[in-house]
């Protein structure tokens, strides 16, 4: 027998690949099943989504809220309490940066730290520490804090405009004149906050005296 006439018997397709192909030895009705499963076989899995990150992978964005966390609310610098205290932290700094830069440095000091101070105290009033910390007399400090800073910055701008004549010099004296009125305005109003506070506490003891005078009286006239 010649090759050519040598009949090679093949398994089906389906058998070989696994894949569900018809045979031609199937019937309508089992061609008609078969095509319906390798349809629902089809399509395959779509492919990830390109914009999706592995989990492992740190996300960039990942650690802003706790960034976020350490800085001012936008409420409380909107408030007047704010604008009042970043004022003062500003006007201090560029006081201090004046007088690095001229020949008055001997007053560089003193705006250093009432920048120092002010700072803390921004960062102390925007995170609530008053709140968590009561043992301090956060107002009283406050107001000793302005009351002494307005004395220093108008006795020093006094003498840097008056004693030296370099720009420099005048630059420090007008700011620190500007960093006397910010530093006045915020005494004066934490002295009216304590005042309007001792007020309420004498007059809350005075209405429970009263009262503990009338209950008295009337225990008496039974």
């Amino acid at each position: 027998m010649s090759p050519r006439a040598q009949l090679v018997w093949l398994d089906p397709p389906s058998a070989q690949s696994g894949f569900p192909f018809p045979s031609c030895t199937q019937s309508k009705g089992e061609r008609g099943r078969a095509a319906a499963a390798a349809a629902a076989m089809w399509p395959p899995d779509p492919e990830p989504d390109p914009d999706r990150e592995p989990a492992g992978r740190s996300q960039p964005h990942a650690a802003l809220p706790g960034l976020r966390a350490l800085l001012p609310a936008r409420a409380f610098l909107c408030s007047l309490k704010g604008r009042l205290l970043l004022a003062e932290t500003g006007l201090s700094f560029i006081t201090f940066v004046c007088y690095v830069a001229s020949s008055a440095s001997a007053f560089l000091t003193a705006p250093l730290l009432e920048f120092l101070l002010a700072l803390c105290f921004l960062f102390a009033d925007a995170m609530q520490l008053n709140d968590k910390w009561q043992g301090l007399c956060w107002p009283m400090m406050d107001f000793l804090r302005c009351v002494t800073a307005a004395l220093i910055y108008f006795a020093i701008s006094i003498t840097a405009v008056a004693k030296y004549s370099d720009g420099a010099s005048k630059a420090a004296g007008v700011f620190g004149f500007f960093a006397t009125i910010v530093f006045a305005i915020d005494f004066y109003l934490i002295f009216n906050d304590v005042a309007k506070f001792l007020k309420q506490g004498d007059s809350a003891g005075e209405t429970a005296a009263d009262k503990a005078e009338e209950e008295n009286s009337d225990s008496d006239s039974d």
